[in-house]
């Protein structure tokens, strides 16, 4: 039962791996080729979403005295998605106003316009800070289990 979890968490993190690569490319692409990538991503977050159905599934599954750990493993991922899904919504946000400045002929040399897009690329950076602590938290954490797994099962 926890190895079906296990392969859903793999694949829910190949997944979310790939989602946030695009995610970052969202805004240096143009035309069709953007939303072309903007649909891809939308079917990868309904991918990711039905992942998190099934490993809820899964800890339903799994006895009580068991079941803290992997709770406490699927708010995170929640949490990682709803990122995932507000890192998108800002993606494709940022695409409209792109779209929207290409109609108008605004060819985006304001200084105001400069400024608004150095807030909108330094929120991003600070994004993916917070994303890549969040990461190594919870690979330090899962260090820590196997570590304890490890020399529980040894004996030590």
């Amino acid at each position: 039962m926890s190895s079906d979890f296990e392969g859903y968490e793999q694949d829910f993190a190949v997944l979310t791996a790939e989602i946030t690569g695009r995610i970052g490319k969202v805004p240096k692409l143009l035309g069709d080729e953007k939303k072309q990538l903007i649909a891809n991503v939308e079917k990868q977050l309904e991918e990711a979403r039905e992942l998190l159905e099934q490993m809820e599934l899964e800890v339903r599954e799994i006895p009580p005295q068991s079941r803290g750990m992997y709770s406490s493993r699927m708010r995170s991922y929640k949490q990682e998605m709803g990122k995932l899904e507000a890192d998108f919504k800002r993606s494709r946000i940022a695409y409209s106003d792109e779209v929207r400045n290409e109609l108008l002929g605004d060819d985006g040399n304001s200084s105001e316009n400069q400024l608004i897009k150095l807030r909108e690329e330094r929120a991003h950076l600070l994004d993916n800070t917070e994303r890549l602590e969040r990461s190594s938290r919870r690979l330090e954490a899962g260090y820590q289990i196997a570590v304890e797994t490890g020399s529980s099962r040894t004996g030590f």
